[in-house]
């Protein structure tokens, strides 16, 4: 098993960021000019552009060293079924090479993970691979 520059807490905190990402939609009523109690406040399920969860999303991301966020990419990309866990080496250095292709590697690795649909889901499907345990019921930030 790989040890990961990133640690698990971390990506359980991404996890589950991720996972209220995904949920989002496209604003059904985006005139709608009720009050938000009126309406059960459903309007924050809509995915805006100034919305809070990508917001916190990116800067936590964008915050991590570069050896964090290539671990991130590669747990992704073995979630993702682009190899599996005796190839994580090989899944590594790729995701080395692809940020070595980027003008602003920190900046476009943040909206690469972010434009990846069900990127919760990937990365813990990636940290269950490796059989790393990563707690599935964490509501409080990482410190």
């Amino acid at each position: 098993m790989p040890e990961l520059a990133i640690s698990a807490d971390k990506v359980a905190f991404i996890i589950e960021k991720a996972r209220e990402f995904d949920v989002k939609e496209a604003a059904s009523d985006p005139d709608s000019g009720s009050n938000p109690s009126d309406d059960d406040e459903i309007d924050v399920l809509e995915d805006t552009t100034s919305d809070p969860v990508a917001a916190e999303l990116a800067g936590f991301i964008g915050a991590l060293n570069e050896d964090e966020q290539l671990d991130l990419v590669t747990l992704m990309w073995l979630g993702r079924g682009d190899g599996d866990a005796d190839e994580w080496d090989d899944l590594r250095e790729r995701a080395v090479e692809a940020r070595a292709e980027y003008k602003a590697p920190r900046r476009e690795t943040v909206q690469y993970l972010l434009g990846e649909p069900m990127l919760g889901d990937l990365l813990a499907d990636g940290m269950d691979e490796l059989g790393i345990d990563w707690n599935d019921e964490r509501t409080t930030p990482v410190p």
